[in-house]
């Protein structure tokens, strides 16, 4: 929350309204859960509402009534920061904290994916959360606060393979993400990007596969023995999404083991995640134990 708030308890800073993506199943769907259950406004969203309507009326029909609302909104669509727009002008309906969960995978080669694909997959994982942002970002620097939850993969901290388009849309928004939460910390507005790793979501039983057939060289790498597993069925998540949605919860609303985070800008969860920080920070001393005397010796003269 705001400069002044922001390590309080959500009973400290009241009631607060939650727009949340990507709500018809996995992370999106408990966010709106546990937002409503500890008390807080929810306008949960996904791409076709009709698909879910028993989830529709779950959460529009939590107690005390008029909690819970369900809108339309395709993260994809080039107009989706008009759901915040609507809400913050014509219905004065602030929106307090923004989490972007809807996102999906396509598995494959770097080499092996059209530009089609690699749009569609940007769009969703990246654009579509930048547009939502820039949307909601004009009403928090009025109001002088507000948090944006973005939900990233290890897969964007390391390369892993078949994942690379995927793996690049979470970078891009781990990118501008890191940059906003630079340019808005003294608005009072916070930035928090989760880094996640493997979760029991329907993610893993739903990433597509690319259009392209896979090469005969392919077949037995690295990047075939990774498609295999996802689409044989076989994939197997570690991490408990509740847990998770529970832990990111605490430290957007100061609680618990998320008590004086307040000014955290980044989170890891998942011990495959771990695995990945890990990694990129080897790599990066690495590179430097090999290139620092060359890095720190091309001043000009």
């Amino acid at each position: 929350m705001d400069s002044s708030t922001d390590n309080k308890t959500a009973s400290e800073t009241g009631s607060l309204t939650w727009l949340i993506t990507g709500c018809s199943s996995g992370f999106g769907l408990q966010f709106a859960r546990h937002a409503l259950a500890s008390g807080h406004r929810v306008i949960a969203t996904s791409r076709d509402p009709n698909k879910t309507p028993e989830l529709v009326s779950e959460i529009e029909r939590a107690e005390p009534a008029g909690r819970g609302r369900w809108l339309q909104l395709d993260a994809s669509d080039a107009d989706c920061g008009a759901v915040i727009d609507r809400l913050e002008a014509r219905e004065a309906t602030p929106v307090d904290v923004l989490v972007n969960s809807a996102g999906f995978a396509i598995t494959g080669p770097v080499e092996g994916f059209d530009d089609h694909e690699v749009r569609d997959v940007m769009e969703t994982n990246f654009f579509g959360p930048y547009r939502l942002m820039r949307a909601a970002l004009p009403h928090m620097r009025r109001r002088r606060r507000g948090v944006i939850v973005n939900l990233s993969s290890g897969s964007g901290l390391e390369a892993r393979h078949a994942l690379g388009v995927y793996g690049a849309s979470k970078a891009a928004l781990d990118g501008i993400s890191k940059t906003l939460a630079k340019e808005v910390a003294e608005f009072g507005i916070r930035v928090l990007q989760v880094y996640l790793g493997s979760f029991d979501t329907p993610m893993g039983r739903s990433t597509r596969l690319v259009e392209q057939p896979l090469d005969p060289d392919y077949q037995n790498s690295m990047v075939g023995k990774t498609i295999d597993v996802f689409q044989s069925g076989q994939f197997q998540a570690k991490g408990d999404h509740k847990k998770a949605v529970r832990a990111i919860y605490d430290v957007v609303v100061g609680q618990e083991a998320g008590a004086g985070l307040g000014k955290e800008v980044q989170m890891v969860l998942g011990k495959d995640c771990a695995v990945r920080v890990i990694e990129v920070r080897d790599g990066l001393k690495h590179m430097m134990e090999t290139f620092g005397d060359v890095c720190n010796n091309v001043d000009v003269d």
